[in-house]
């Protein structure tokens, strides 16, 4: 991966006292939540985590999930999986839901109190009987067990991933529903053989999102960036963890 990934990096890096707005992506709020010091290593002194492989086969998943839906909204009626699950809703048209959907792009908004750029691209986009937009991401994944409820760890940061999103088109003037749907396809390896398809068992999960957490984590996110001292590091975060370890290794045997 080295010749994708640039350890010292000089841009895209926060400079306190800039009157330009700092572009902040959902993705590395969930960083400073995660862990504040790989936070202010990537977005203040431009060392970011190593990358990892990118997941190919969900990235596939997501882009025919698009598609299905995209030819339901051009129809202007429901999804066979919303009509399944009862829900009061349709995949419905914005001049501007390619923008959302654009990974470099997506739905933006100017949080003038800490001068951030907050944005989060969305994957799709619904709407109800109370012309309320829906928020919709799409998983992707291949376990036994049945996905019918979000319950898992790791589930958390899906929750804050749905809630920004609501916020985010919340803060630009738009009326939206609390309740956001999870379409999860889950990768079947109970049949008989592959004969070269993967088929997923589709379930729909509806949350009740709470953005509530969104002002305070901006503010503490901001005050992270501007702060003269790197933060400690999250007591769960592997990646502090290996740093630390090798540091302490390196150290012992004077290698460093």
């Amino acid at each position: 991966m080295s010749k994708y990934y640039n350890s010292n990096r000089k841009t895209n890096i926060y400079t306190p006292g800039s009157d330009q707005p700092f572009k902040l992506s959902r993705s590395k709020l969930e960083l400073f939540i995660n862990c504040p010091r790989c936070f202010y290593l990537d977005r203040r002194l431009g060392i970011a985590r190593p990358p990892s492989f990118p997941f190919t086969l969900n990235s596939a998943v997501d882009k025919l999930l698009k598609k299905e839906f995209d030819i339901h909204r051009a129809n202007g009626e429901p999804h066979p999986l919303i009509k399944k699950y009862g829900i009061d809703a349709h995949p419905v048209h914005h001049e501007k839901l390619d923008i959302w959907r654009d990974n470099f792009r997506g739905v933006e908004y100017h949080h003038k109190p800490t001068n951030l750029l907050i944005s989060g691209a969305i994957d799709d986009l619904w709407i109800n009987s109370k012309n309320e937009y829906i928020v919709v991401d799409y998983k992707a994944t291949a376990t036994q067990d049945e996905i019918n409820e979000l319950t898992k760890d790791h589930h958390e940061s899906y929750k804050r991933q749905m809630e920004i999103y609501q916020w985010l088109l919340r803060q630009n003037g738009y009326k939206v529903s609390p309740t956001g749907y999870f379409v999860y396809a889950n990768g079947r390896a109970d049949k008989k053989a592959f004969d070269g398809k993967l088929e997923f068992a589709v379930t729909l999960i509806p949350y009740k999102g709470n953005d509530s957490w969104v002002e305070d984590a901006l503010q503490k996110a901001h005050k992270c960036l501007n702060s003269s001292h790197v933060p400690p590091a999250s007591k769960d975060c592997d990646f502090c963890s290996y740093r630390k370890a090798a540091s302490a290794t390196l150290k012992k045997w004077k290698l460093s």
